[in-house]
C-alpha cells in the first residue's frame, strides 16, 4: 500500500492512473476505521481498478464547541486494517497541506445544508463539501463511497455532484451495525459501558417507528410522538435534535406518508451526540 501525504503528489499519481485507463475507487474518512468503513472499503476495491482512502480530520467542518481535538485518531492503526485489506492508495495528507496560508474558497450547498444536522452544526456541511470537493479534484475518482449511516450527507454530497457537473458516482452503502443495532460510528468510543448500552434505544427507536408506520399508522406526528417517547425513556438521553419522518430528497418534514421516507433521529446520549436512520418503502412494506 502506497501513503502519500501530498496533495500534488496524489493529484499526480491518480492523473497517472486514469491516462493508463483505470478506474478509481474512493473512500473519504476520518479515520478511527471501523467495520462500517471497511464495507466501503471492500466495495470500491470490487468495483474499481484502484482504491484510494483518505484519513483527513477535517478542521472546517466542527463547531467551536465540538469535537475536534478528541476526535479519535488511530493513523497506524488505521493504516494497518487497510494494509490487510489491500487498499493501493492512503492519502494522509495534514492540515497545512489541505488548507494552506491564505485559503478562502468555500462550497456550500444551498438550502439542503441547514436542515436535520445542518440546524444543529452551522458551518458543518460547508466544511464538508469543502473538503470533499477538494479531494474529488485531486483523486478524480470514477465513484466514491459513503455510508447511509450519515444520510444527510450523502444529500449534500450528491446535490453538490449533480450541481457543478462532477463526472462521479457517489455510491451510497448500507449502514453497518453492531448486534444490538446500534449504526458503527467513530463517535462510538466516547461511549462508556453504561451509556453504550443505552445506546440501543436509537435503533429500536426506528424500527417501533417503522412497525408503526407498516401496520397503517400513518399520521407523521402520531409516529414522531411515538419516537420521542421511546427515545426519552432512556434516562441517558440527555437531548433529541430531531427524530422524525422526512422527504429523503429534500429532507423536509412531508405532510403526509408516501413511498419513500427517511425516519432519522439525532440524539445526545449523555455528551455524545449520535445520528441513524433507516429508510422505508411503505407501499412495498404493506
Amino acid at each position: 500500500m502506497q501513503i502519500i501525504r501530498i496533495p500534488r503528489i496524489m493529484q499526480d499519481t491518480a492523473k497517472g492512473y486514469s491516462l493508463r485507463g483505470k478506474s478509481t475507487g474512493f473512500v473519504p474518512t476520518m479515520g478511527a476505521l471501523h467495520e462500517g468503513h471497511m464495507s466501503l472499503v471492500r466495495r470500491a476495491k470490487q468495483e474499481n481498478d484502484i482504491s484510494v482512502v483518505s484519513i483527513f480530520v477535517n478542521p472546517i467542518q466542527f463547531g467551536p464547541s465540538e469535537d475536534f481535538q478528541k476526535y479519535p485518531r488511530d493513523m497506524e492503526g488505521d493504516a494497518e486494517k487497510l494494509r490487510r485489506e489491500g487498499v493501493d492508495i492512503l492519502f494522509m495528507p495534514d492540515i497545512a497541506a489541505m488548507y494552506p496560508e491564505g485559503f478562502v474558497t468555500y462550497v456550500e450547498v444551498g438550502e439542503i445544508s441547514g436542515k436535520l444536522c445542518g440546524a444543529f452544526r452551522p458551518g458543518h456541511f460547508r466544511g464538508v463539501a469543502t473538503v470533499v470537493a477538494k479531494l474529488f479534484n485531486i483523486m478524480k475518482p470514477v465513484r466514491a463511497y459513503f455510508g447511509q449511516k450519515d444520510f444527510q450527507q450523502t444529500v449534500v454530497i450528491s446535490k453538490m455532484v449533480k450541481d457543478l457537473a462532477m463526472d462521479i458516482d457517489v455510491v451510497t452503502c448500507p449502514t453497518i451495525r453492531e448486534r444490538d443495532g446500534l449504526a458503527m460510528s467513530s463517535r462510538n468510543a466516547y461511549l462508556n459501558e453504561g451509556h453504550r448500552e443505552a445506546s440501543a434505544v436509537i435503533y429500536r427507536c426506528l424500527r417501533e417507528a417503522s412497525d408503526l408506520i407498516k401496520s397503517g399508522i400513518i399520521e407523521i406526528q402520531a409516529v414522531k410522538k411515538a419516537m420521542h417517547e421511546e427515545l426519552l425513556g432512556e434516562p441517558a438521553v440527555s437531548g433529541i435534535d430531531y427524530a422524525g419522518i422526512y422527504d429523503p430528497e429534500t429532507l423536509n418534514e412531508p405532510s403526509e406518508i408516501k413511498e419513500a421516507i427517511l425516519l432519522a433521529v439525532a440524539v445526545r446520549i449523555g455528551d455524545t451526540r449520535l445520528i441513524d436512520n433507516i429508510v422505508i418503502n411503505v407501499k412495498k412494506e404493506r
